[in-house]
């Protein structure tokens, strides 16, 4: 994919909650965060090539103080609610500071609040507006985010390409299995460095 003019790269999850060392779910990640180099392997691909992606775009998940907008939350959602995690204003729902570089080239796409990116969100119209046909994922957590943005983003048409060394999970084991095993059943899987040198 060395032309990147028709592709978007989107950045989910990378907010201190998740990445910070002090962040609430830090340790949720952290082990296959280390062994994927998630966060070095995503920013040297900004380095080199963010103004060659036609947008680079980040759906951070904030909630509400009182979580009021969870409705019997389960599963991941309970947690978040449970921990206090990635509250709007909070210093764990920031972005991670080794963004802060990039300023406004990362387009923010707000009103992510659940596992899909395109759910309550203008996502899909700001994809289309811009004549993308091509989205890559980056990010965390693996099995959850990104599997829900990606399989939703092949309903809606796009080709869809998961980062093996730019995303991460609860596990290095569940990392490699939903790259290995469940990924390619509906994306292509590749490094950051396969995707510009094909």
């Amino acid at each position: 994919m060395n032309d990147l003019s028709k592709t978007a790269l989107l950045l989910i999850g990378f907010q201190n909650d998740y990445f910070s060392p002090d962040g609430i779910l830090y340790q949720v990640v952290e082990e296959s965060s280390r062994v994927t180099g998630v966060v070095n392997n995503t920013l040297a691909l900004l380095d080199k090539y963010i103004d060659k992606f036609a947008l680079v775009l980040s759906t951070p998940i904030h909630f509400t103080q009182d979580y009021s907008e969870l409705k019997n939350p389960i599963g991941i959602l309970k947690v978040i609610a449970e921990v206090g995690a990635f509250k709007a204003d909070s210093y764990g729902a920031q972005g991670i500071k080794e963004f802060d570089k990039y300023g406004k080239r990362i387009m923010q796409i707000p009103g992510k609040r659940g596992l899909n990116a395109f759910t309550h969100t203008e996502l899909a119209n700001v994809l289309n507006k811009n004549g993308i046909n091509n989205i890559v994922l980056a990010g965390t957590v693996t099995s959850i985010c990104i599997d829900s943005t990606a399989r939703s983003a092949v309903e809606l048409g796009f080709n869809v390409t998961v980062l093996n060394d730019c995303t991460s999970s609860r596990t290095p084991f569940e990392q490699s299995f939903y790259c290995e095993e469940v990924f390619p059943l509906y994306a292509k899987v590749c490094s950051h460095t396969e995707l510009v040198n094909e």
